[in-house]
């Protein structure tokens, strides 16, 4: 029992700084200033945080506080989608389908919408869909493989 108690104070230790940092970027950020939201959510995105690698990729897809960069912007999706949340997924997804940051690629894109639809996205089947009139069968069919091995790779 004493475990358990010693970890869940761990816990609420190690996210409690993690929440703070995260609202103080964006509370930066809701009011233009783009440094100080970097400088919060840049280390909880070096150390997984899903949604402050998000931001990051947002903030670097449309400039703001850094040079537009299309390609870190992807980097900060991917590590934030590769965490199995369906919204980042799309996010990514939609990279593909327009070539910002990565080649265009339909397979890819629609790899990551069929993965976005398993984690729950109620949107995702209507996007993997609509694509899916545009690819080939193969290309569906290899697309649909991809994520089959994403899914069995990150135990989902």
């Amino acid at each position: 029992m004493k475990r358990i108690a010693l970890a869940a104070v761990l816990l609420v230790m190690l996210v409690g700084p993690a929440r703070a940092g995260f609202d103080e970027g964006t509370a930066a950020y809701k009011r233009g200033d783009y440094e100080t939201a970097l400088n919060e959510w840049r280390p909880l995105a070096e150390q997984g945080h899903a949604e402050a690698q998000n931001y990051l990729g947002w903030m670097h897809r449309w400039g703001m506080g850094v040079p537009k960069d299309e390609v870190e912007a992807v980097k900060w999706y991917r590590k934030a989608a590769e965490q199995g949340i369906a919204e980042y997924m799309i996010r990514l997804a939609s990279m593909y389908l327009v070539g910002f940051g990565v080649p265009l690629d339909d397979v890819k894109a629609h790899m990551w919408y069929d993965l976005a639809a398993a984690a729950g996205d109620k949107d995702a089947p209507e996007f993997r869909d609509r694509l899916a009139r545009e690819m080939t069968p193969d290309d569906i069919s290899t697309a649909q493989e991809l994520a089959r091995e994403w899914l069995e790779k990150h135990g989902e």
